[in-house]
């Protein structure tokens, strides 16, 4: 699916869902709020942090749920944190681990001298490839869940690869929608910006359910 037929059709999909699109952005913006509080009351909370991966599973089920077969019930938001929660975890703790990773060597090279500096730019470049490389990383996680996750990493990393600039491309629209909800809504969760990222990425890195296109 082109990037601009994945945004059609997931545009589609929040007309008619927009309601359970918002509880979803709830549920997923109000978990990072709480993490983030607490976070900032006791540095030890930031184990907390963990929790973010399996509701973001659960999050993506429901948007996977939606991208192929055009239904949604918000009782797969219980489904997906039932199914996806080890799964969840694993992608949270990979996240976790790029994270610590570029604040350890961004800072480091950059303090480091001009030497250091191209080092600085292939890290920074990293950690962003990285980045949008969830944007395949996930759907493809959630919707292929009895795979083992060491395969859906090394397909996901192909896809990616396969299609770099639609991904890029698909990374900067999420921003930029992003952007317009912080601005529109000052909290983002207050909106549906963070559902609907989740659910042009599922149409944009997954399979066309044949029976939804017929």
């Amino acid at each position: 699916m082109t990037l601009r037929r994945a945004l059609e059709v997931a545009l589609v999909d929040t007309y008619h869902q927009a309601w359970r699109l918002v509880v979803l952005n709830v549920v997923l913006g109000a978990t990072a709020t709480v993490v983030l509080l607490a976070t900032l009351a006791a540095r030890p909370a930031i184990v907390l942090a963990l929790l973010l991966g399996p509701i973001g599973a659960a999050v993506m089920h429901c948007a996977v749920t939606l991208a192929q077969t055009e239904d949604l019930r918000l009782p797969e938001l219980l489904t997906g944190l039932r199914v996806h929660w080890r799964r969840g975890f694993a992608l949270g703790a990979l996240l976790a681990l790029a994270a610590i990773g570029g604040t350890v060597a961004l800072p480091f090279y950059a303090k480091a001298g001009t030497w250091a500096w191209p080092l600085a730019a292939l890290s920074l470049y990293l950690l962003l490839a990285f980045a949008v490389f969830q944007l395949a990383l996930w759907p493809m996680a959630v919707f292929e869940d009895e795979r083992p996750f060491r395969e859906i990493v090394t397909e996901a990393a192909r896809l990616f690869v396969r299609r770099p600039l639609g991904f890029a491309g698909l990374a900067l629209l999420l921003v930029l929608v992003n952007a317009v909800g912080v601005v529109a809504a000052i909290i983002p969760f207050l909106t549906l910006t963070i559902a609907f990222s989740f659910l042009v990425s599922a149409h944009y890195a997954l399979p066309k359910n044949p029976a939804r296109e017929a």
